[in-house]
């Protein structure tokens, strides 16, 4: 159906992702500046104040042991809020009408705003890490490792954003997975724990929370240490990155919520 060289595509690629990259620069007082403060509070309360009072876990302080699961909540948060609210706006003023009749292939368009996403979450990443490195001292145990469950992290929950905005009607429908959905999964996936400190029912119940094999994984990659197989974890995030994927271009192509 879509016949558009190669060129046209990466063109039509390159303007979408440079479109959502110039906009939360362009309002870099709400889009990176929030979320600084807010891990800098996580640092000076959890890992200093609360920290102090813990001791150790897993053979690590427990600023350190908190460090990547605050980096990587902190990757997930921006990655989903960049996607659902850039997506949505161009829903609600009905701009993305015309995208949509253009011959632009549709999973050029989802790309290129999942990219934008990811490109939002990992600059929070990196200012996150930054901002850690003034609390305590970062390990590096698989470098790979970390980086590669960062961006598969970043482009899962920014699948997650665009199906959002794809089914809201509203502003309101767009905070309310953040709110009643992500927020619970990031505490109870080991930000600020380890399952195994959990009941049996808990740990189970952990066990179908994406983020957990998230957390986990980046842990791993930082200081060495899991709760989970990390072989696992990562089978678990293809098949998230693949099924968010096909059910997102699924939805754009059914043009559900989209056409009127």
């Amino acid at each position: 159906m879509h016949t558009l060289p190669l060129n046209y595509k990466l063109t039509a690629f390159k303007t979408i992702v440079w479109k959502e990259v110039r906009r939360f620069l362009r309002i870099w007082v709400q889009t990176l500046v929030p979320p600084v403060i807010t891990i800098s509070l996580y640092f000076v309360i959890f890992g200093n104040l609360i920290g102090s009072r813990i001791g150790q876990m897993n053979g690590f302080t427990y600023m350190e042991f908190i460090v990547p699961g605050l980096i990587m909540m902190a990757v997930i948060n921006n990655s989903y809020a960049n996607v659902v609210s850039s997506f949505f706006s161009q829903k609600y003023q009905r701009s993305i009408e015309e995208l949509l009749v253009s011959p632009v292939p549709n999973y050029v368009i989802l790309s290129g705003f999942v990219i934008g996403g990811v490109t939002r979450g990992l600059a929070i990443g990196l200012i996150a890490t930054i901002m850690s490195l003034f609390f305590t001292g970062l390990h590096m145990h698989n470098i790979a490792i970390t980086l590669l469950v960062v961006l598969m992290s970043s482009i899962v929950f920014s699948l997650g954003g665009f199906i959002n905005a794809i089914y809201a009607n509203k502003f309101d429908d767009i905070t309310i997975i953040p709110t009643f959905i992500l927020t619970p999964l990031i505490y109870l996936g080991g930000v600020f724990y380890s399952v195994d400190l959990l009941p049996d029912f808990w740990r189970l119940v952990s066990q179908i929370n994406p983020i957990f094999y998230m957390v986990n994984a980046f842990r791993y990659g930082i200081l060495g240490v899991s709760d989970v197989n990390v072989v696992f974890a990562f089978l678990m995030l293809v098949m998230f990155t693949v099924t968010l994927f096909l059910f997102a271009l699924f939805l754009l192509r059914r043009g559900k919520g989209l056409r009127h």
